[in-house]
């Protein structure tokens, strides 16, 4: 049956001046091979095509297979670095800020004054949107609609107010649309929190800087003084960033594949936004607050952990597709933590992590398991303490994420990308006749 396969060899480098790296793949029924090189640790698919035609590398989730190639984001989940532009996260968390790092993403250097000036005031004043969103479109969801469907939804809709958004090969109508959709998204994002709890909505406040303004808009009640704590306002920016941008991730991925039919940034941002909405995605914190709430005390924590080594229960917040080492996110995120904790109170389930976190982190079934805490396992302690409800966390993750989106709709642009058309292995039936209704 050999005659059947084929054959792969890596080959290293030959000699010491030669330090290319390259596969070589062989078909085994014919014979014929190719050698294909390394470049940036991957391969170029195209050659293996050209020596297999009609045969398709299956990889359902995408798990070996880039699907683009991309200057934005490294991610290095085996020695848990992340880093936006060659900048490490940990840097960017604690130097930067949210809209710093928003042009750093979108134009690949940090700006210098002039640049982050300009940049600021067009974030600042675009924050707000027609009269008819507001009046009209939030006034015809359901009482208790979900915040993040209503986001989904609103920021589809965007694109029915800027129609010269469809200019996608226009720089000057592109950095337009990416503008609005930066300053925007927190205002509509709290229009769906009002909405969802009756509440009037609250305008945007451009004296104020972008995460205090979100806060304002979310928190204010009757006082048109109201002022976010600056401990609160730069917690939410640091949130902000860590969430900025992650490589190829299901939503991400969902943003590049609508934007490559060419289709508006609002619809693309839609479908991405849509794509983070599911809870193998963006509601990950939350299950980790339903699952600290669910252990109730530090005496159940013990029964807990035999539960979920025995498989009756997951470890929510722990591990995670790329990395196999602590998440650099969870670490910045925990350290915010007891600044957040000083203005609200202690959220009383913050034991209760510290206390898992010492086990899984001591305990031999995890470590071997590579089950560390990812950037979820905490995020949700902090936003519950500041006072979001659950069905805001995933909507704060959109905020984040949307100039890592926005880069990488622009990249792809700018790359001339094709068409995202992946071939599948047909299972089906083989070729058969049609059956008549009185024979079937």
């Amino acid at each position: 049956m050999a005659d059947m396969y084929s054959t792969i060899v890596v080959k290293g480098p030959q000699t010491v001046s030669e330090s290319t790296e390259s596969v070589t793949i062989t078909d085994n029924r014919t014979g014929q091979s190719v050698e294909v090189p390394i470049v940036d640790g991957g391969v170029d698919a195209s050659a293996w095509r050209d020596l297999m035609p009609g045969l398709w590398f299956l990889d359902p989730g995408f798990g070996v297979t880039a699907s683009a190639s991309s200057a934005i984001t490294e991610l290095d989940g085996a020695n848990g670095v992340l880093r936006y532009r060659g900048y490490p996260i940990e840097q960017l968390a604690e130097k930067s800020t949210f809209l710093e790092v928003a042009y750093l993403l979108l134009n690949g250097e940090l700006p210098n004054q002039q640049e982050l000036d300009t940049w600021t005031h067009d974030i600042t004043y675009h924050t707000f949107i027609h009269e008819n969103m507001r009046k009209r479109f939030y006034e015809g969801f359901h009482y208790d609609a979900h915040p993040m469907g209503m986001l989904v939804s609103a920021i589809a809709a965007l694109s029915t107010f800027y129609p010269e958004a469809k200019e996608v090969n226009d720089p000057h109508l592109r950095y337009k649309q990416i503008n609005r959709l930066i300053s925007k998204v927190p205002t509509l994002a709290a229009m769906a929190y009002r909405a969802s709890i009756g509440m009037p909505f609250v305008y945007p406040d451009n004296s104020m800087t972008y995460p205090a303004n979100f806060l304002s808009m979310m928190f204010q009640v009757a006082d048109p003084n109201f002022q976010a704590d600056p401990v609160l306002a730069k917690a939410m920016d640091v949130l902000f960033i860590i969430h900025g941008d992650h490589e190829q991730n299901c939503s991400t991925t969902a943003m590049r594949v609508v934007g490559s039919s060419l289709a508006d940034p609002y619809s693309a941002a839609a479908g991405a936004t849509a794509a983070l909405y599911g809870p193998r995605h963006g509601g990950a914190n939350e299950a980790v607050i339903h699952m600290l709430e669910e252990i109730g005390s530090y005496d159940n924590i013990p029964a807990f952990i035999e539960s979920v080594k025995a498989g009756d229960r997951k470890l929510m917040g722990f591990g995670h597709r790329v990395y196999k080492a602590y998440d650099p996110r969870a670490r910045i995120v925990k350290n915010h933590a007891d600044e957040v904790f000083k203005v609200t109170g202690k959220n009383p389930l913050i034991d209760i992590a510290l206390k898992l976190e010492e086990i899984a982190l001591e305990d031999e079934y995890f470590k071997s398991r590579n089950l560390y805490p990812n950037v979820d396992f905490y995020t949700g302690l902090i936003y519950q303490a500041m006072g979001f409800p659950l069905d805001m966390f995933t909507v704060l993750f959109a905020i984040g994420r949307m100039p890592g989106w926005l880069s990488h709709w622009q990249e792809s642009l700018e790359q001339g990308s094709k068409i995202s058309r992946p071939r599948q292995v047909y299972v089906g039936p083989a070729a058969r006749d049609y059956v008549s209704m009185s024979e079937r």
